[in-house]
């Protein structure tokens, strides 16, 4: 059964009614940069640099962080505070964040809004390695080596999100996937400046877990 983390740490996934989860489309608003870690026991305070998200930011609201969904707990003018607990320190890449680190921003879908990229939940499946990098020009082809449980998950021309990033798949082997990045994507999120050996959040799509689950014996 494919592994579903809720971020919005200590609540369970379960806990959390139906409507109000969030979703978001995998279309990042804004490449934020972390200003301040403050560790909490075995969790850790995020303060993140956030001049377009933080606009019309409030406390309580959903925000994906490298595609990990967790709660603003703290307004300081630019700044938005998350609180991340110990499983989503250690189950996604933000364990490996530092003051500075670049960070991808999406806000919360709104009723009525344009769905540009696909549904994407903010519960990170795994973490996957950057493979290959291989750079034509201004563009890019990235292969990620990922469980191979998840692959099980993925089609060619599907979709992935890839640090909150919605992509489209261009090969799909037992344990590695493929994605082409145009220059917009690789100057506005953090895949720019990936490589080979870095982490990223995976989370597979949506309507590929239900087809799973329902054609288990």
């Amino acid at each position: 059964m494919p592994f579903f983390y809720n971020s919005h740490d200590p609540i369970s996934f379960h806990q959390i009614p139906k409507w109000r989860l969030p979703l978001f489309t995998g279309l990042v608003e804004e490449k934020g940069a972390v200003r301040q870690l403050k560790p909490q026991g075995n969790a850790s305070d995020v303060s993140v640099h956030a001049p377009l998200v933080s606009e019309d930011a409030s406390l309580g609201d959903s925000i994906a962080i490298n595609g990990c969904c967790l709660t603003v707990v703290k307004l300081d003018a630019q700044v938005l505070t998350f609180q991340a607990g110990s499983e989503t320190l250690s189950r996604t890449n933000l364990g490996e964040l530092s003051e500075g680190s670049p960070v991808n921003l999406e806000r919360a879908l709104q009723v009525g809004q344009r769905m540009g990229g696909h549904y994407v939940s903010g519960h990170v499946d795994c973490l996957a390695t950057v493979d290959e990098r291989n750079d034509d020009g201004e563009w890019a082809k990235f292969w990620f080596k990922v469980p191979a449980e998840y692959t099980k998950q993925m089609a060619s021309k599907g979709s992935v999100a890839i640090d909150g990033i919605s992509l489209t798949l261009v090969d799909v082997t037992d344990d590695r996937f493929s994605v082409e990045l145009i220059p917009h994507t690789l100057d506005v999120t953090t895949l720019g400046a990936r490589q080979v050996g870095d982490t990223v959040n995976i989370e597979t799509d949506l309507l590929a877990k239900y087809v799973q689950q329902q054609l288990k014996p």
